[in-house]
């Protein structure tokens, strides 16, 4: 089966990636480094913690983590987006990792923080809860699942947004909290659902197993 979003398209972005992210002022990256100041904030780094950065891209969540001294490892399906990451942040692990397969050996480990910008966006709701689901058992005691992603509070507020931008709109798998936070309590999990922009949210997951 043919993937909707191939590591071939992120390669082909990743000399531009950057550029493209921070200098738009529209859907989908409006406020870009307001929603991963958010994640960052909300993880609370501190030195010694051990975060996963989860489709890491060129590495712009992975930044402040490693700056505070965290013990970063850093995953994506794009050789080109890690090879810009480990310019970026030298001091991380990188593992070239495809989210739709089991962890590998590399990064089946604990983590007291699993992040993610930008990229679960790509899978849909099934797929969310599986990768979600597999992460679990390497979160630390007391750890968190930290999500930042294109998202809406509901149907009425993506469909009103998809109406005001018109041609711009791009159909992906995006999250929809009303619907989704239930899909994901169903896996034990307790959730803390922040909307940053009028369609980008933030979505902490802890598990009531081990908090």
């Amino acid at each position: 089966m043919t993937s909707m979003f191939p590591s071939s398209d992120f390669d082909h972005w990743a000399e531009d990636y950057d550029a493209s992210v921070q200098a738009n002022d529209s859907f989908p990256f409006l406020d870009y480094e307001v929603l991963l100041g958010n994640i960052v904030r909300i993880a609370e780094p501190r030195k010694g913690l051990s975060v996963l950065d989860l489709g890491t891209g060129t590495g712009n969540l992975a930044i402040p983590f490693a700056q505070a001294g965290c013990d970063v490892w850093c995953a994506d399906f794009s050789e080109a987006m890690l090879e810009k990451a480990k310019q970026k942040v030298p001091g991380a692990h990188f593992v070239i990792y495809d989210m739709h397969d089991p962890l590998p050996p590399e990064l089946a480990r604990p983590y007291g923080c699993i992040v993610s910008a930008f990229t679960f966006h790509h899978f849909d709701l099934y797929e969310k809860v599986e990768i979600i689901q597999r992460l679990l058992p390497h979160l630390a005691r007391g750890g968190s699942i930290i999500i930042g992603d294109i998202s809406f509070a509901d149907a009425a507020s993506r469909e009103q947004v998809k109406a005001d931008l018109g041609n711009d709109w791009d159909e992906e798998f995006y999250w929809l909290a009303s619907s989704d936070i239930p899909a994901l309590e169903g896996l034990g999990m307790e959730i803390d659902y922040r909307q940053i922009t009028p369609f980008s949210g933030i979505f902490c997951l802890m598990n009531l197993a081990i908090s």
